[in-house]
């Protein structure tokens, strides 16, 4: 299935997603990808796709919005009809102790995180079923898995992301359609920059380093390269929530 088809990455602009997006690309995948606001990052991560000699879009869309998810599956239908593996990458953080914080850091946390992956599956799903095989992945956390203290509505967002995907792998296997999600822990990203080699939390990592986001690409090509894997939630954290 992956040589011209195609894969749409939320948040593929940077970190995770653009590595995600570069992972498939080289193994012959057309990309569609989507961006909250950065296109200069979105068009260089579509550049270094295009060198693979696949082709590549880019689309701003906020992905919290009923209205511009619509719009943007329909542009991309447009460019090239149909639609094989989704990726829900987009996330965002609003960290405070609970006792403090507002609701708009709880609405827009989980809107762009969990309703965000809500829509995206909502609009693609007709096509993924229509292609026989379609694949989901979804971009949840460890923090989803343990909890992580200040981060109460990323937490949710993300444990929330984990009851979807059970749900949607159930209702889209009949038609051949998998969804599976990624917990990652600690991966290098702009989101950790400021987590250094020798920052205390690396203690708790078994397998003692901080990951690197092809970590998380080679576990999204695994998931979309195995038919017979749905419903699962794979942890790449080094160990930490084992």
């Amino acid at each position: 299935m992956l040589k011209g088809s195609l894969a749409v990455i939320t948040g593929g602009s940077r970190g995770i997603g653009s590595a995600i997006a570069l992972r498939l690309a080289s193994m012959g995948m057309d990309t569609a990808i989507i961006y909250a606001g950065n296109s200069q990052a979105a068009e260089s991560t579509a550049e270094k796709c295009r060198e693979y000699g696949v082709r590549s879009e880019i689309y701003r869309c906020d992905v919290s919005s009923s209205a511009d998810v619509k719009a943007t599956i329909q542009n991309i239908r447009k460019d090239f009809s149909t639609i094989s593996v989704l990726v829900n990458n987009a996330g965002i953080t609003r960290d405070g102790l609970i006792a403090m914080m507002s609701e708009d850091a709880w609405d827009s946390v989980m809107d762009t995180n969990l309703k965000g992956a809500y829509l995206m599956i909502k609009a693609t799903a007709p096509l993924l079923m229509k292609s026989g095989e379609g694949r989901i992945v979804n971009i949840s956390s460890v923090s989803g898995l343990m909890g992580n203290a200040g981060q109460a509505n990323y937490s949710a967002s993300k444990a929330g992301i984990v009851g979807l995907t059970k749900a949607v792998a159930r209702e889209l296997a009949p038609r051949g359609v998998t969804c599976n999600a990624i917990a990652p822990g600690f991966i290098r990203t702009d989101m950790t920059k400021e987590i250094g080699e020798d920052n205390p939390l690396l203690s708790s990592i078994p397998l003692g380093r901080i990951g690197e986001v092809g970590d998380i690409a080679s576990a999204a090509a695994f998931l979309i390269t195995s038919p017979y894997i749905t419903g699962e939630v794979i942890r790449v954290d080094g160990g930490l929530a084992m």
